[in-house]
């Protein structure tokens, strides 16, 4: 385990049956509250943007928005945030996809994508896959390149990862933990 990795995994937080009975939750509060830990999550996620050649970072909701945006400043990028549906003013673009209870919709501004940008979707974790196979739909479709995706923790047991596999056609995918 590297230094970075056991800095980031001191500040992560369990949290037993939260949201429901038998998941444990983890909770990343801990680690933005710490000052040198969430330069560390920055610097290391900008470091991805840099070597994926990204000319944008989208977000995700909600957590994505707070490690995108930052990453986006240090890399000297634009920032895109990938909403819920009906949370952007002004006409945006969709991408419904399914939950294990029903679906749901993203949406995005297509008019700040455009095809010569390469985007590095950011988020806080890899479970399912499914937000963020729908992001890179959404991008694909607003005429933008998806030149990755990086997160900082990803689910290995729940299989994300090969789900997106296909989606993502040769774009890495970045995890900074594995858990």
């Amino acid at each position: 385990m590297t230094g970075i990795e056991e800095l980031l995994l001191s500040r992560i937080r369990d949290v037993a049956d939260y949201p429901e009975p038998g998941v444990m939750f983890k909770d990343i509060t801990p680690l933005l509250a710490d000052p040198a830990a969430f330069t560390a999550l920055t610097d290391a996620l900008a470091e991805i943007a840099a070597n994926t050649g990204a000319t944008k970072v989208v977000g995700l909701e909600a957590r994505g928005f707070i490690l995108g945006a930052p990453v986006a400043v240090r890399a000297g990028l634009g920032f895109i945030p990938v909403r819920k549906a009906g949370k952007l003013p002004g006409a945006t673009l969709g991408q419904s996809y399914d939950l294990e209870y029903g679906s749901a919709e993203i949406e995005v501004h297509a008019e700040d994508l455009f095809a010569d940008d390469r985007i590095l979707i950011v988020d806080d974790v890899l479970a399912t896959g499914g937000t963020a196979e729908a992001s890179i739909q959404l991008i694909r479709r607003a005429g933008a390149e998806v030149a990755g995706l990086a997160v900082l923790m990803e689910l290995g047991f729940l299989g994300g990862r090969a789900r997106l596999e296909p989606t993502l056609t040769g774009a890495p995918l970045e995890a900074l933990l594995t858990v």
